[in-house]
């Protein structure tokens, strides 16, 4: 099943950091926290349009933040000012902020924080604490939203911040949720971690997309209820679902 896109014009395209890109788009967009759109530039190659989590949104525009990894993030990297670009979504499920109450930790490892950013502007009721890892260079940082209680940030190397890992830093035992996206092994330990202190923990997983709309099965995850697709049930996972590979 193939699903609608809209063809819309690049705003500005920077890199913010060594191949890390932030794209806009300007237009008014409806979306949810930790939803993602499909990208495309291009008319055959490669094959398959890019999954690009939502960063930012306002009355404006919508904002993406991706790596450059591959052909098509290559292409998206070239994109100028008044450049032509198709849409598809927002698709998945997102973070359902409503039920996110209590003290919560949001704990992100490098392009991992690409929707996060989106997810706490949109927490309410909430005492928040933000823990960024890096594993060099640290992008969209200065950006976190005024809502943050104690910001916490660490680099692999040392040059900012906690020298180590983000997992480093945090105490599940303190909070009441804990949301996560980042490199999977960072994931399943934050996951391990919340099991141990019997905290609620939310994963955000990136898996490889083919269509994005649930119809070709590339993108499952391993659950307690069999396999999910990341592009449908997901990306949002609770993490007591997901069976982890040690």
């Amino acid at each position: 099943m193939k699903q609608k896109y809209t063809v819309e014009k690049v705003f500005e395209n920077v890199e913010i950091a060594e191949g890390v890109y932030k794209l806009s788009i300007k237009g008014k967009f409806n979306v949810k926290p930790g939803q993602f759109y499909l990208l495309r530039a291009w008319d055959l190659e490669p094959l398959l349009s890019r999954p690009i989590s939502i960063h930012d949104v306002d009355e404006e525009k919508i904002t993406f933040l991706y790596q450059v990894v591959g052909q098509g993030t290559e292409i998206l990297a070239k994109l100028k000012n008044g450049d032509e670009i198709k849409l598809t979504g927002p698709l998945g499920n997102g973070f359902d902020v409503d039920k996110i109450k209590g003290r919560v930790a949001v704990v992100t490892g490098g392009i991992g924080i690409a929707p996060m950013l989106y997810v706490v502007k949109q927490l309410k009721n909430c005492n928040v604490d933000f823990y960024a890892g890096f594993k060099n260079e640290c992008y969209s940082v200065d950006n976190v939203d005024e809502n943050v209680n104690n910001f916490q940030l660490s680099t692999e190397n040392g040059s900012r911040g906690h020298k180590g890992y983000v997992t480093d830093l945090l105490n599940t035992a303190e909070y009441d949720m804990v949301l996560c996206c980042g490199p999977e092994i960072m994931m399943h330990k934050v996951i391990k971690m919340c099991e141990k202190t019997n905290t609620t923990v939310y994963v955000s997983m990136e898996n490889r997309m083919a269509c994005g709309v649930g119809a070709c099965l590339v993108c499952t995850c391993k659950t307690k209820d069999g396999r999910k697709r990341t592009c449908k049930e997901g990306p949002v996972f609770l993490g007591e679902e997901l069976v982890l590979n040690d």
